[in-house]
This record gives structure tokens, C-alpha cells and sequence, in this order.
């Protein structure tokens, strides 16, 4: 199974790769068996599992050895990269919020230089996802332009359309994360086959209803088709919180899986770099809808 955040779905914890998936667990009673969802399965389940050694040292009357485990991924890796990534973004945030001001004066440069950094941090986003790699400073780097933008749309928003909305978005933003986190520890959240399909259907219509609001806006002027004003605007903005959640959840198992089959531990950059992206979303998604139910006050 792929998951719906593109930078898993590319290099990451999908079932393509030798270290996770659904169809890589040996079975009961046997030794798991290659399919095509996973070439690599070797007769302990876990392609990483095994010491390519052991049968050298049998040879030549040396001891078993345990697998190695160095070298590969665990949940501390990929709190301390999420840590690392999310501490840049919010740095470079607080820096633009406080250097670039949004007075009538310089508004217009303060937007402009935040829309520029949002569409260098899109295309470094593009450019990590198709990578084979995880590239620690290119992900860095995403997350100190994305922080620009950040910083600059929060200040305009927080101070221009409804005070303290940066701050109820960061808290909306915590609690869906804990909340999805503890679902998902509890299993009521079950992430399967059916579940990605449901997310993924609902994430491309959303995402398509979004561009054909966007290009009647751009050609035909206001809010296009009216999606993200009014009534329409709420319904929508909860629609996009929701789909960041099960985001969440999908990237959840797809870090679960890379732990449980052993991973490299560089792949826990990617896995912090899918998270940021999702937490990027969720964040502006309340931030879009606190500016809806204020201007409609």
C-alpha cells in the first residue's frame, strides 16, 4: 500500500519497497513467500532481518551471529528529525512574522516575498519527492522557505482578519495530531486497503474541486465558485481538516511499517519531511477556516 502523501508514496514506505507493506508479514506457521507487491521477501519475513553472513560463518565453523541491527530506523530517529524539521519551519516563521511587517506601507512586499517562498519551498517539496533519497538539507531547506510563507500569511491573517488565529490554528493543529495519534494507537483507527482508497478518492476530488475554483477565480474574479467563502468555505475547510487527519493516520502506519521491517534510519528524513507536509496542511486548512468564520462575523 502506498500512502496518499506523495513523498512516501514515491521513495518511502510503500509496499514497492523491500521493508514494508501489507503483503510482506510471514505468514502463520511458514515462511513468507516473494510476490510481486514484494520481490524481496526472504524466509523470515523481514528482508533486513537477516545476517548475509550466516551461512559463510557456517561454513567455516564460526558461530551464529545475530542480525545487525545498526543502522536502521527507530521511532527516536523519526521524532528527532520531525523535531529538527518542524523547529526549522517555526523559527524561520517567527523570523518573517517579526522582519517582514504588513503595514499598508509594505504589505505588498511582505505577501509577495511570503508567495515566493511558498513556490520555492513547492518545488523543493517536488524535487525531494522523486529523489531516490532522503536529502537532509534539501528537506531543511523546504522547511525554512515554507517557514517564510508561514510566518508572513499567519501575520496577515492574525493581524488584518481575526486576532489570535495563528494561535487557535497551532492549537487546532495539535489536537488533531494528538488525536489521531491516539486513535490510532487504540486502533480505532484501522488503516487497510479500503481505508487509502476512501482517502485517496476523497483527497483527488477534493484537490480538483480546489483547481477549478482557483481557475474561476483567477479568470472570473472574487472566490470563483465560492468554495472557500461563506457557508461553502466552512463546509470545504472542514472537508480539507479532516483529509489532513487521515493523512495522519495513513503516514502513521507507513512509519510503523518502515520501524517494524527495518528501514535504513536516513529514510527517517523522509518520514519527518511527510509529516511536515501533512502538519503544513492541516495548519493552513484551519487557518483558511478561522478567516472564513471571522469575516463572515
Amino acid at each position: 500500500m502506498r500512502s496518499s502523501n506523495p513523498v512516501f508514496s514515491r521513495r518511502g514506505f510503500g509496499r514497492d519497497n523491500g521493508y514494508a507493506g501489507f503483503n510482506t508479514a510471514p505468514q502463520a506457521g511458514g515462511p513468507a513467500v516473494a510476490t510481486q507487491a514484494n520481490p524481496y521477501a526472504q524466509p523470515t519475513g523481514n528482508p533486513y532481518a537477516q545476517n548475509p553472513y550466516a551461512q559463510q560463518d557456517q561454513q567455516y565453523g564460526a558461530p551464529p551471529q545475530a542480525p545487525a541491527t545498526t543502522g536502521r530506523m527507530t521511532i527516536d530517529d523519526v521524532v528527532m528529525r520531525t523535531g529538527t524539521t518542524l523547529g526549522v519551519l517555526i523559527v524561520t516563521a517567527a523570523l518573517s512574522w517579526a522582519l517582514l511587517p504588513i503595514d499598508d506601507a509594505n504589505i505588498s512586499r511582505s505577501y509577495g516575498i511570503g508567495i515566493g517562498a511558498a513556490l520555492i519551498g513547492m518545488v523543493l517539496a517536488f524535487v525531494q519527492a522523486f529523489k531516490r533519497k532522503a536529502s537532509p538539507a534539501l528537506i531543511l531547506t523546504y522547511a525554512a522557505f515554507e517557514g517564510v510563507f508561514l510566518g508572513v500569511i499567519s501575520n496577515i491573517v492574525d493581524n488584518r482578519i481575526a486576532d489570535g488565529a495563528a494561535m487557535q490554528a497551532v492549537i487546532g493543529t495539535m489536537a488533531v495530531f494528538a488525536g489521531v495519534l491516539v486513535a490510532y494507537k487504540a486502533g480505532w483507527i484501522r488503516v487497510n486497503r479500503r481505508f487509502y482508497g476512501f482517502v485517496m478518492a476523497a483527497a483527488l476530488g477534493f484537490i480538483l474541486l480546489m483547481a477549478v475554483n482557483l481557475l474561476f477565480a483567477v479568470f472570473g474574479g472574487g472566490d470563483g465558485l465560492g468554495f472557500r467563502s461563506g457557508a461553502l468555505g466552512v463546509v470545504f475547510g472542514v472537508i480539507g481538516i479532516i483529509l489532513g487527519a487521515c493523512f495522519l493516520a495513513l503516514d502513521f502506519k507507513q512509519v510503523e511499517d518502515g520501524i517494524a521491517y527495518g528501514a535504513p534510519r536516513e529514510e527517517a528524513w523522509l518520514a519527518a519531511f511527510g509529516l511536515t507536509l501533512t502538519l503544513v496542511w492541516i495548519y493552513l486548512e484551519f487557518l483558511r477556516l478561522i478567516s472564513i468564520l471571522n469575516s463572515s462575523d
